[in-house]
């Protein structure tokens, strides 16, 4: 099976304990605007994407230099958009035919999204866009209060999904907010 390659870098996201004062110099660097912010997370735009940055406030989400490599600042991790969620599925099944498997397969709401890491540890996000970029824009103002993070997804289940004919719009909709995925950290306080 052939590998698919991404169609473009989609964004980087930060891990940072200066929260505000990365906010204001992504807007003064690159002329960004906030397009979501809660205390644990802002995420900006230069064009028209929903996002480029994604900033993560570890004084929030790992309070007090808790220890581990989460809690440290730095790049979190690099984003990657395919073209197709068959494109998404079709590359999971290569790689995880190599051996090569997501440790976190989540539906952001604007992203369906997997997670991997390569053999240092260097975290990537291979994802489909779930709406063209007005609507996920909008989608982000009005529904990460429910849930910024997203709902975790099983791959193979989806995978099996597709390969019966499912359509794709049944995998771009996020249905349900909940239950909020606990992996990132403590959000369920962000949502209160």
């Amino acid at each position: 099976m052939t590998i698919a390659k991404p169609a473009k870098l989609a964004h980087v996201v930060y891990r940072t304990r200066r929260f505000s004062e990365m906010i204001e110099w992504y807007k003064t660097v690159f002329g960004a605007k906030v397009q979501y912010e809660n205390p644990g997370f802002a995420f900006l735009t230069f064009d028209d994407e929903h996002h480029r940055f994604g900033l993560a406030n570890m004084e929030v989400l790992a309070p007090n230099g808790d220890s581990g490599k989460r809690a440290e600042v730095g790049v979190d991790h690099v984003g990657y958009t395919y073209d197709s969620i068959g494109d998404l599925l079709e590359n999971y099944q290569a790689l995880r035919d190599q051996g090569i498997s997501p440790y976190w397969t989540i539906h952001h709401g604007v992203t369906a999204s997997m997670y991997y890491q390569d053999p240092d540890g260097n975290q990537m996000e291979f994802q489909v866009d779930c709406f063209p970029t007005v609507e996920a824009n909008r989608y982000m103002v009005e529904s990460f209060a429910k849930n910024p993070v997203g709902v975790e997804y099983d791959a193979e289940e989806w995978l099996a999904r597709y390969r019966a004919g499912e359509p794709a719009s049944a995998f771009l909709e996020r249905t349900i907010d909940e239950p909020v995925s606990p992996i990132r950290g403590q959000f369920e306080e962000l949502l209160a």
